[in-house]
């Protein structure tokens, strides 16, 4: 049964959205699929990023430590980016450039600068060593890349590399050593305006996300402009509609949101529904470098934070911190999750260990551009187990068979997920995209659930092999390649177990080759060499026996799986 709030967000959308209306919703044609579109939306990022920033001119946006700019001043030095990317190294429409650091003002800008041009922003997971590195730059094809000083350095140690690299805060001498341009540098002294700006149009790419998948490697999620404005707007209409719910109560509406970037903007939740939406509504952005719960806590105090998103294990840490008490976070309205499933019993806690806040939660993928489900507040208490409805009015979710037949409710199945902002599929990978996207428009997500009658949405279960640990996708192939690499290593099974704090985490179980020794930990360190801190197995169990097989004689991961989660859960305990 609905909730009364449910129904109340089903009107103000509804209203909203409503014919004549500025966000009106048409029926149009794209790529063969009849799709619901917001019939006055910007045709493309540019025109996006122009409306907005104007509108939002005077207001403060970005917060970094002790810096603090207005929309008219981020604005004014991501054109300037702009130009000195077309006049220094001849950027045009279509190049892929890369964005590799961690979170600074100058991430957001150098984003909107190489939209504005028309390049294609390819954005690096910061967590990369050398070795995936190498992986992104090869695979994307990119010509520059935007780093700051660490993810220097590692691009440093890449045999070979021949891509320019644009330095962001980096001391001269390192960016000398590594032959680099120091962007401030090149500000400073280059051009002020673009020479030539290329027509753009919604069918043309923005920008491609790398997500791990089952298939080892990361593949390259390419969106359109018409993809990432109209995932920019379905979050915008969710949040138009809490707004005249609010004011409607009569509760307090402050003159300017403001929220708590805790995420890492190369992932999609800190691109699409926090930076993009913050920007089309004016809210200001406190930008955390890394996470840190206590850093949170003064922050929210200090900056009065209204909203805050993040992995579930953030507002774990914050409602469990030793020192929370001590800092005012009540103005927090929303304390919303993503990227992993929330453990039901934290919902209510959450509700209990921060009245002033409500839970909430969201559900979406790289290849969605983060839009997909939620739910929220009441709704949520109500049901915890759920991630929520589809998201109105332009996203549709079915729960698909085999034979990609639609199931009745409650039926277990694929959940697919329909939109304008689906991505259009892998870079260079038509294999892949044909697999995961059909022909009705339908990205098949690897996920396993069922809607109810209301149309909420349960997840259950995985198809694809991946783990999700903290909100990071990780590819149990990937780590497995690693752990073969080890010249011992005769067999490798890698799979997710469970962790109160991260979700999941990743465990591995190895057979060795005849006469071989090496001790659990020694193999650990030796996959250090190969992966990310965050994919690097947390257990690992060395096994007497040879693994068990299937018939296919591929090795048998759901046994394995099902043994060591339980001895992993039993020697937690």
């Amino acid at each position: 049964m609905l909730t009364e709030l449910d129904k109340a967000q089903d009107k103000a959308i509804a209203a909203i959205t409503a014919p004549g209306t500025q966000l009106e919703v048409i029926e149009k044609t794209v790529r063969g699929v009849p799709l619901k579109l917001f019939k006055n939306a910007p045709p493309t990022m540019r025109e996006f990023f122009q409306f907005f920033f104007n509108h939002n001119a005077a207001r403060e946006f970005l917060v970094y430590g002790e810096e603090r700019l207005t929309f008219a001043e981020v604005y004014a030095k991501a054109l300037r980016i702009a130009a000195v990317m077309q006049h220094s190294y001849g950027i045009s429409k279509g190049d892929r450039v890369a964005i590799a650091m961690r979170n600074y003002p100058e991430w957001i800008m150098a984003y909107i600068g190489l939209v504005h041009l028309g390049a294609v922003v390819v954005p690096m997971n910061a967590w990369w060593q050398p070795e995936e590195l190498a992986y992104g730059l090869a695979d994307s094809g990119t010509r520059l890349v935007i780093a700051d000083e660490e993810r220097l350095r590692r691009l440093g140690a890449i045999e070979g590399m021949s891509v320019p690299v644009v330095a962001v805060r980096t001391s001269h001498g390192v960016a000398a050593e590594h032959g680099a341009d120091l962007l401030d540098d090149l500000l400073e002294s280059g051009p002020t305006d673009t020479w030539y700006l290329p027509p753009l149009g919604p069918d043309d790419d923005v920008s491609i996300l790398y997500t791990s998948g089952s298939t080892g490697f990361p593949k390259g999620a390419v969106s359109t402009h018409r993809g990432v404005v109209h995932g920019a707007f379905s979050y915008l209409v969710q949040g138009l509609a809490l707004l005249k719910l609010s004011e409607a109560s009569g509760a307090y509406v402050p003159p300017q949101q403001i929220m708590l970037l805790s995420v890492p903007l190369f992932h999609v939740t800190g691109l699409v529904p926090l930076m993009l939406v913050s920007i089309a509504i004016g809210r200001k952005f406190i930008m955390m470098h890394r996470w840190d719960a206590g850093e949170a806590l003064r922050l929210i105090d200090k900056e009065k934070c209204t909203y805050f998103v993040g992995v579930p294990t953030m507002t774990h840490e914050i409602m469990s911190h030793p020192e929370r008490d001590k800092y005012d976070i009540s103005t927090v309205t929303d304390w919303a999750a993503g990227g992993a499933p929330r453990p039901a019993e934290h919902v209510e806690r959450l509700a209990k260990a921060i009245p002033t806040g409500k839970p909430a939660i969201g559900y979406g993928l790289t290849e969605t551009n983060g839009v997909g489900a939620g739910i929220l507040r009441e709704s949520y208490l109500a049901r915890p187990t759920s991630t929520g409805r589809a998201s109105k009015p332009v996203v549709e979710i079915a729960i698909l068979d085999d034979d990609g037949n639609a199931l009745a409710p409650q039926a277990v199945g694929e959940v697919c997920i329909r939109s304008a902002a689906n991505v259009r599929g892998y870079w260079r990978r038509p294999k892949e995209t044909a697999d995961a996207f059909d022909k009705a428009g339908w990205f098949h997500t690897g996920d396993v659930g069922y809607l109810d009658e209301d149309g909420f949405l349960f997840i259950v279960d995985r198809k694809k092999d991946i783990i999700i640990r903290g909100g990071e996708n990780i590819s149990c192939q990937e780590v497995e390649a690693a752990i073969y690499a080890h010249p011992a290593v005769m067999a490798a099974s890698v799979f997710g177990l469970p962790d109160d704090r991260l979700g999941e985490i990743v465990g591995a179980v190895v057979y060795l080759k005849p006469g071989e020794k090496a001790e659990p930990e020694a193999i650990i360190d030796f996959t250090r060499q190969h992966l990310s801190a965050f994919k690097v197995p947390a257990r690992l169990w060395v096994s007497a026996e040879p693994l068990p097989r299937l018939g296919s004689e591929k090795i048998d991961k759901v046994s394995l799986r099902k043994i060591y989660r339980e001895i992993h859960r039993a020697e937690a305990a």
